[in-house]
């Protein structure tokens, strides 16, 4: 099979070096030359370190290396059967992209985004042939993180989706189908691990230090929010929040933090720039928490009950199935339980209850409880996640 990138950053190269492992051809398209070279360097030190860590050898290595060509112009995508672009996160530029690359492909060639929020019908809306158009979102590293979340548009083809379920299946990815709607469901789902960590802290509840150390110690979750945010950064991690909002219709749900705005409007990105949410220079002093231990059960709890009532929104509009809202957490994102599981192991009762305390006492609209969570509490329902 013939795959096209668009754009060689870091996600572009991550998809050509899954796709060449999969035995693909792959032609992987940038305007910028120096690009390319940077993508075909950093291929070959992936290849070695992988060949140090006996994970391949040397003929491997040049399997996957003789399957990547690196292309300059969109025509050299024509022949390709199914083209991904992972470019800038901005909807008039994947459309003007798209609109060239149909030009030069057959009718049946299909055309993906790897957009994490935009929407796919928009994109689709953008060429003569829509139905060719579908989403497929990796996680970065691409060659590392097993998830992907399929996003098929409402134009979309039944054909389309079912070609590239297959496809990512033959890639040894884990594939998830989820609704055209903002931030689809790992975005969407994940936003208060970040938005009510912020309101913890703002509130005065207890600093960065300490609500990671919660959420670490007492949830096994691999990093806390903020460690998490200094690691994806904040100018993608703020607009991801921003994009989520505005999308939703400015929900209060997913409002984003001044905490956060700041930050990205200083230029402390988190780890990239140095300085985030911590300081990582050189002489920088940790900040040790503060070990309270019914303190950091409280910020965990208030935490996961406003994650699990995402997921159960997500599951009660029809998002996803609850089997792969559950599958796109712990594989996307690493969470250590899914969280309709983890729903179910706290019980749906403890749910409402823990949601319906946070809304007596705020009255805001953020911690409504989910109309499912609340259906399901009546009548004594568990998730069904296997």
């Amino acid at each position: 099979m013939n795959i096209g990138i668009i754009g060689c950053g870091t996600m572009g190269s991550g998809i050509a070096q899954v796709a060449a492992t999969a035995g693909c051809t792959v032609s992987v398209y940038d305007t910028k030359q120096e690009a390319l070279d940077k993508s075909k360097a950093q291929l070959d030190k992936v290849l070695n370190r992988l060949i140090e860590k006996e994970r391949i050898d040397e003929t491997e290595k040049n399997r996957i290396q003789a399957n990547i060509n690196y292309v300059n112009s969109l025509k050299d995508l024509a022949d390709a059967d199914l083209t991904i672009e992972a470019i800038v996160e901005n909807l008039e530029i994947k459309r003007k992209v798209f609109q060239e690359l149909e030009s030069y492909q057959s009718q049946e060639a299909i055309i993906a985004s790897n957009t994490s929020s935009l929407s796919i019908a928009s994109i689709a809306a953008s060429l003569e042939k829509p139905e060719r158009v579908i989403g497929v979102h990796f996680f970065n590293p691409a060659p590392l993180m097993p998830l992907v979340e399929i996003i098929p548009a409402i134009q979309t083809s039944e054909e389309v989706k079912d070609k590239v379920v297959q496809i990512i299946a033959d890639w040894k990815k884990v594939g998830v189908l989820a609704k055209d709607t903002p931030g689809f469901i790992v975005n969407r789902v994940a936003r208060p691990f970040y938005g009510e960590a912020l309101r913890i802290y703002e509130e005065g509840k207890a600093d960065f230090a300490t609500i990671d150390w919660a959420l670490r110690e007492f949830g096994g979750f691999k990093m806390g929010p903020f460690q998490l945010m200094d690691f994806i950064g904040h100018d993608v991690n703020y607009t991801v929040t921003e994009t989520v909002f505005k999308e939703f219709y400015y929900d209060p749900r997913y409002k984003p933090s001044f905490t956060q705005k700041r930050l990205a409007e200083a230029g402390y990105l988190g780890r990239k720039t140095g300085k985030g949410f911590y300081d990582y220079g050189e002489n920088a002093k940790k900040t040790a928490p503060t070990k309270d231990e019914d303190l950091g059960k409280q910020i965990l709890d208030r935490v996961l009950v406003m994650l699990i009532n995402e997921a159960a929104d997500a599951l009660f509009l029809n998002i996803a199935t609850a089997k792969d809202i559950d599958l796109a957490m712990t594989k996307g994102v690493n969470y250590p339980k899914g969280l309709l599981a983890w729903a179910n192991e706290k019980g749906i009762n403890w749910c409402v209850e823990k949601l319906d305390t946070l809304y007596n006492e705020y009255h805001e609209d953020r911690y409504r409880c989910s109309p499912l969570l609340r259906k399901m509490n009546k009548e004594s329902e568990t998730f069904q996640v296997s």
